[in-house]
């Protein structure tokens, strides 16, 4: 495993009372993985990921990365390890005064990194993140998203083991975040480099994660491969995430009562493409419209979800439920939209 963090916990004080900002949570997380991390504000994601270089000593616990425990370490050899997980921020946190070439030297002149070799490293990550144009140019005279390829260049100087993404895209617009998301999954893929970044944006995690962990008030209350929690949620602060993705509406002349109901049907794996609502035509004697539908690919696996609008006898709609429940990778969907 390249991290392990066991029975680790956070707790500060705040004028004069103790506030628990992580409670007693394990986590492993594996070599060459993504992990994402998703909460909303306060729920200890920021936390977790600076126990993870130790920018944050846990209050009890043991942080292990790549085989170190890092509680043991102090001083230098502290340090030595910290080289070695880079971090990337929000707000880029670049050297204003300072050239995009000098913003990356400046990280490997911290580290003492051989002065023979420094030029040809910064060159090497400035084509990595399609910056080489870029070497003499001020952050000022940067788009956000280039200042997030130069912070990106500077977390990889050291040739880190571990990528830790402090709400990296947060501050993009969409665009921009995708092509980060790409560089990012490039990184991890070419490089091997494992990746832990926290968001509270579901989008990011369908977009790069192998795995996510669902955090709330100091917890991970739920952690799985990123198709499982699409497909099946179980917790409710993750339930609202994955339905905010979906975002369907009900329009305001639909009537829902004893004769006419919304059922939301999911489509797993290869059941997302299917022609399914043919086949509910033929089998029940209901008036059935579609009002919304969305299929999504995570890994390259298709999700499905499609809003339908039934209107018959209440034993014949209910009929048509069992069938739902009944067919084979299709399931009635959890998802309460809202009506306008």
């Amino acid at each position: 495993m390249a991290i392990v963090l066991e029975d680790v916990s956070k707790t500060y004080e705040v004028n004069g009372r103790k506030v628990e900002a992580l409670k007693k949570l394990s986590l492993s997380i594996s070599d060459g993985e993504i992990f994402g991390i998703i909460g909303f504000s306060g729920a200890g994601k920021s936390t977790l990921l600076r126990l993870i270089n130790l920018l944050e000593h846990p209050s009890s616990g043991r942080v292990s990365v790549n085989g170190t425990e890092l509680n043991s370490l102090s001083g230098q050899d502290l340090r030595n390890k910290r080289q070695k997980i880079g971090m990337i921020f929000q707000q880029f946190n670049l050297i204003e005064s300072k050239t995009v070439y000098q913003n990356i030297e400046f990280v490997l002149k911290a580290s003492k990194y051989d002065k023979k070799k420094v030029k040809g490293r910064i060159e090497e990550l400035l084509a990595l993140v399609g910056l080489s144009d870029k070497a003499d140019s001020y952050p000022g005279n940067l788009s956000g998203g280039q200042k997030q390829r130069v912070g990106i260049a500077r977390a990889l100087a050291n040739h880190p083991e571990v990528l830790l993404c402090d709400e990296a895209t947060s501050a993009l617009d969409p665009d921009t975040t995708k092509t980060i998301l790409k560089l990012l999954k490039r990184i991890n893929k070419e490089l091997g480099i494992t990746i832990v970044l926290i968001t509270h944006e579901m989008e990011v995690i369908k977009e790069i994660a192998d795995r996510v962990g669902v955090m709330t008030a100091g917890e991970i209350v739920e952690s799985d491969d990123v198709y499982s929690i699409f497909s099946h949620p179980k917790h409710a602060v993750t339930k609202g995430f994955v339905q905010d993705i979906y975002d369907f509406i009900i329009p305001a002349h639909i009537e829902i009562n004893e004769r006419s109901e919304v059922i939301t049907i999911k489509f797993l794996n290869e059941n997302a493409e299917a022609n399914y609502v043919n086949q509910l035509y033929r089998h029940f004697d209901c008036d059935i419209s579609i009002l919304n539908g969305r299929i999504e690919y995570i890994h390259d696996m298709p999700l499905g979800f499609l809003m339908l609008h039934v209107k018959g006898d209440i034993e014949e709609i209910t009929r048509l439920k069992i069938f739902i429940d009944e067919s084979n990778g299709i399931e009635r969907a959890e998802i309460h939209a809202e009506t306008v």
